[in-house]
């Protein structure tokens, strides 16, 4: 089964989920369901699996499996190699066998919450609201609305350096360009997110 991914390109107004589950047919039909919710899953059959998608840096939130027979890695380990390649997205993770210890190792590695199976879709979706609210925190504003943009990462760099309030001489001098290549790319990161300069920019992630 190829991933989801792979199949459908998100449509704008979607927010995008890594969801990580080894039984089929349940991807499918969380997949399907979450869609509904106004998601654009990312399915995978193995945290191994996820990891390789191209997409991954996008994720805004993820779902995944605590017991993972397809791969060596759990749901619990995937955290760990989420984090490793700079996704922060929060996790929810998925189990049928929700003991003390293993949700101390949850909580320790960094999960948001732990959902009990069987659960309804519309506990998922509860949860899915929860664990994604607009955070005050600063970081997490830009993290959300550069994940929306769908840049580059040379793009996501550029952006990231102009919210703390580089000219673009000084962002070019940083990162061994010319000026007129820096503008270029933020004319790109400001298409994406569709602003028209800055002072947009800086409304559209920081809302007054």
């Amino acid at each position: 089964m190829q991933p989801a991914s792979n199949q459908v390109r998100p449509q704008n107004n979607l927010r995008t989920l890594l969801l990580v589950e080894d039984e089929a047919d349940a991807r499918t039909i969380l997949g399907r369901r979450l869609q509904q919710f106004g998601w654009h899953c990312l399915a995978h059959p193995s945290a191994e699996h996820a990891l390789q998608d191209p997409e991954l840096r996008y994720a805004e939130a993820v779902v995944a499996d605590v017991v993972l027979g397809e791969g060596k890695l759990s749901g619990i380990d995937l955290i760990g190699e989420l984090r490793k390649r700079e996704v922060r997205a929060p996790v929810i993770l998925v189990t049928a066998f929700a003991d003390h210890q293993r949700l101390q190792a949850a909580l320790n590695a960094g999960a948001s919450f732990l959902l009990d199976k069987p659960f309804t879709t519309e506990a998922l979706r509860s949860v899915l609201d929860k664990v994604t609210q607009v955070d005050v925190d600063l970081a997490r504003l830009v993290n959300r609305a550069l994940a929306r943009a769908r840049l580059t990462k040379k793009e996501e760099e550029v952006a990231r350096l102009v919210l703390k309030g580089l000219t673009s001489a000084e962002i070019g001098a940083m990162m061994g360009n010319s000026e007129k290549t820096i503008k270029q790319h933020l004319t790109q990161v400001y298409a994406k997110l569709g602003v028209a300069g800055r002072a947009e920019f800086f409304h559209l992630v920081f809302p007054s």
